[in-house]
């Protein structure tokens, strides 16, 4: 592997005030995020005791992100990755202040729930692609790859931290009663919380200035809305190299996201003396596993085997090789051990990807981009969470791991032989994204 540092090292990042700003935003929201990630599945249980009712409330929420998460992409092109993030964070807060109001109140109903939850779903299908888009607009090209592993490691952080404070807060401020919820003063200090640091974030986002776009080629003011979505997917359809990508991306979406949500909990649940507890101890080494990686990917941007593309291919067959005998382990310690490896492996990739598309992609087309790319993880991995239940009913866990590894090491065998992305480097392209 080939290594640098000078000015691509992290240390510089920290003497910019517009990446501090940014920075201590994001970390706030990220953070009052997982107190309504806890909150909320807790308020539908308390409410209802209903498993059906908590996949409709989180369903409500997800449809909107995804199916409008491409036209998000086009309007942060129009208006600006910053202007379209302000708005969101002030639309949530608002939501979130109604949601905690009613919550404290005792008025929450299911209808109301579903009515929220949609809208935070829809200002999400907006916050992703503005926020995945900013960063470009505030540190240097040669800094992109050392802050996206900052940024990334540290809502890792918080996905650790966020859980653990929001329990302990319902916990703390619990016991609060109405007629149909119990802890509702816990819940209506976590969702005031969320919705404060949505705001604190929003006037940390106010004092970042961001650069205008470098180039002209984006969604002109007059340009429906729908035709900037078809522009930018036109747009990635004839980057080759992006569009080899994104097909193979999905294939990689398809085979691993479902296993990972719906196998793993039922792995943690067969294993000797497990529980909830050693659920969360498997979770918790493929977070500790994607943190240590997106570390190394800040401090060490250089490390490639060949190119990009020959270590993003060799990274997800080792993944593959790693998941087939996820389903044969006997103990805990054997799960988390191979659990630390994909998320080391999948945590320094995931910063390289970010990298490689914020530099490829012009400023004025990479709202659109980023939704197409946030889009094939977060839109398939329902349909790849479903088939993966129905594939159960009649497939032994360690048949459904063991099938998921080898497809997985399959579809890299054949991009390995039927594509160039073995060929893809960091290096930029020329503007327009063609090779």
């Amino acid at each position: 592997m080939t290594r640098g540092r000078s000015d691509t090292a992290p240390a510089g990042l920290f003497r910019d005030r517009n990446f501090t700003w940014m920075l201590s935003g994001s970390f706030i929201s990220m953070l009052g995020d997982q107190f309504t990630t806890i909150a909320l599945p807790w308020l539908v249980l308390m409410m209802t005791g209903d498993t059906l009712a908590l996949g409709l409330v989180l369903g409500v929420m997800s449809v909107p992100r995804a199916v409008f998460m491409l036209v998000g992409g086009a309007v942060v092109d129009r208006h600006s990755p910053k202007r379209v993030l302000m708005w969101t964070k002030h639309v949530s807060t608002g939501l979130l202040l109604v949601l905690a109001g009613l919550v404290l109140a005792g008025r929450i109903s299911l209808p109301a729930l579903y009515l929220l939850a949609f809208g935070l779903g829809l200002a999400m299908a907006f916050s992703i692609p503005s926020g995945t888009s900013l960063l470009p607009h505030v540190v240097p090209p040669q800094q992109l790859q050392a802050a996206n592993g900052v940024l990334l490691g540290l809502r890792q952080l918080t996905m650790f931290a966020g859980p653990l404070l929001a329990g302990g807060l319902i916990a703390a401020f619990g016991d609060g009663r109405t007629e149909r919820v119990s802890d509702n003063r816990g819940l209506g200090v976590a969702f005031l919380l969320d919705a404060a640091s949505f705001a604190v974030s929003a006037w940390t986002l106010s004092r970042v200035r961001t650069t205008a776009p470098a180039s002209p080629a984006g969604a002109p003011v007059g340009q429906a809305v729908w035709q900037s979505v078809v522009q930018g997917l036109r747009w990635c359809w004839n980057d080759r190299d992006l569009r080899m990508c994104f097909f193979y991306w999905s294939a990689v979406a398809l085979l691993i996201t479902g296993p990972i949500q719906i196998a793993l909990p039922v792995l943690a649940s067969q294993l000797p003396g497990s529980s909830a507890a050693g659920f969360g101890l498997l979770m918790g080494a493929h977070g500790a596993g994607t943190l240590a990686g997106m570390a190394v990917a800040g401090a060490r941007p250089s490390m490639r085997v060949r190119n990009l593309g020959t270590t993003l291919l060799l990274v997800d067959a080792v993944v593959g090789v790693l998941f087939i005998p996820m389903g044969f382990v006997t103990a805990l310690w054997q799960g988390a051990a191979l659990l630390l490896g994909i998320g080391l492996l999948s945590g320094f990739m995931h910063v390289a990807v970010f990298t490689w598309i914020q530099r490829r992609v012009p400023p004025a087309m990479l709202g659109r981009a980023m939704s197409i790319f946030m889009f094939i993880f977060m839109g398939l991995a329902p349909i790849s969470a479903a088939v993966t239940g129905w594939v159960m009913r009649g497939v032994a866990l360690a048949q459904v791991f063991a099938v998921s590894g080898c497809c997985l090491v399959g579809a890299v065998l054949v991009a390995l032989a039927t594509s160039r992305i073995r060929d893809i480097s960091d290096a930029p392209v020329s503007v327009g994204g063609r090779p």
